[in-house]
């Protein structure tokens, strides 16, 4: 891939080892990278970020050619392999650090985001309401090494084997035609 045809997108859709591992196995993402945005110190570290008291959320940076996956289609996925309808939780995990986020990097992915939830609302393809938040995205944090990569390095474990399997199968039975080959 053409480095210089690359767009950013950053998502934040409950523990970030899930969403690092759904995305880095789309075709036109070259790189995905675990880390924390949106919160109000500098420089945050994972262990300040689970006290949920610093407003980070785990989030994922995802670098990707538009001309092969578009920005729109990225929403798709986040939307279909996360609840985008609780409130600071994803399944078991709990807390603002697990909110259903996207941060935007300009007005058009602003817009992009805020039609995709208004197309989700009116089919209602979801029971209740989504509550993603859909805000400017400020500086990211890129999380600790132990972080990055997680599933690809620890697919064995419990935590794997029962949260990030069943995404990867949605992912898998539903997006097919998108996954690397």
């Amino acid at each position: 891939m053409n480095d210089k045809k690359l767009d950013i997108a950053v998502l934040a859709g409950g523990c970030f080892w899930c969403t690092e591992a759904v995305f880095q196995r789309l075709e036109g993402v070259s790189k995905v990278t675990s880390g924390y945005t949106g919160g109000t110190i500098k420089n945050p570290a994972y262990r300040e970020i689970t006290t949920g008291r610093t407003g980070h959320a785990e989030a994922i940076k995802i670098e990707f050619n538009p001309a092969v996956i578009s920005y729109h289609e990225l929403l798709e996925i986040f939307f279909a392999t996360h609840n985008p309808t609780t409130l600071n939780q994803q399944g078991a995990d709990r807390g603002t650090q697990y909110r259903s986020a996207i941060f935007y990097n300009d007005e058009q992915q602003k817009k992009v985001a805020q039609e995709l939830i208004a197309d989700l609302t009116t089919n209602n393809v979801f029971d209740n309401s989504i509550v993603t938040e859909v805000t400017a995205l400020g500086v990211f944090y890129h999380a600790e090494d132990d972080h990055q990569n997680y599933y690809n390095l620890h697919s064995d474990q419990g935590y794997c084997q029962f949260v990030i399997n069943p995404k990867l199968s949605k992912l898998h039975a539903t997006f097919k035609n998108k996954l690397k080959k």
